[in-house]
Order: C-alpha cells, then structure tokens, then sequence
C-alpha cells in the first residue's frame, strides 16, 4: 500500500523529536496542550499515523487533527478539518 503522506510524516517526526518541549514551551508555540488523560476526555481519537491522531472532538463532534510528541507524551496544534 502506497501512502503519499508518509515521507512528510516521517520528517515531521524527525522534527518533533529534536525539538521535543515541556509542556510550557509547547502551549507558548502552539497554543493548548494535552496529556493523555486531558486527550481522552476532550476528544475521541478516531486514527493514528504518527505524529498525528485524527480526533473528534467530544464538545461540538468536529473532527480535526493533533500532532504529538512521544516523550513525554503531549498532543498539540489542533487542527481543524474544514469541509470542501
């Protein structure tokens, strides 16, 4: 199976793991941050293809996307998808 987004996710991973941050560095970068905890109780994760989790979120059943770092472990930069 041929995933057109897999080299960019790749790069991206590489990316995230040089500029791993504290939890503060990230919210000062990107805005609102999750722990795992937080993650599950704000968002339904509906896809995984690392650095990115395709979520749904619990509030208002918009879907969108989270980057994430693995250690530790936080997700960040919510993306929202808009409909075409």
């Amino acid at each position: 199976m041929n995933d057109p987004t897999e080299q960019l996710r790749r790069e991206r991973m590489v990316e995230i793991a040089a500029e791993v941050g504290s939890r503060e560095s990230l919210e000062a970068r990107y805005g609102q941050v999750w722990d795992t905890a937080q993650l599950t109780k704000d968002f339904e994760v509906v896809g995984f293809a690392a650095p990115l989790v395709v979520v749904r979120r619990k509030l208002d059943g918009k879907k969108g996307s989270l980057e994430f770092q693995p250690s530790p472990r936080f997700y960040f930069n919510f993306e929202e998808y808009q409909q075409r």
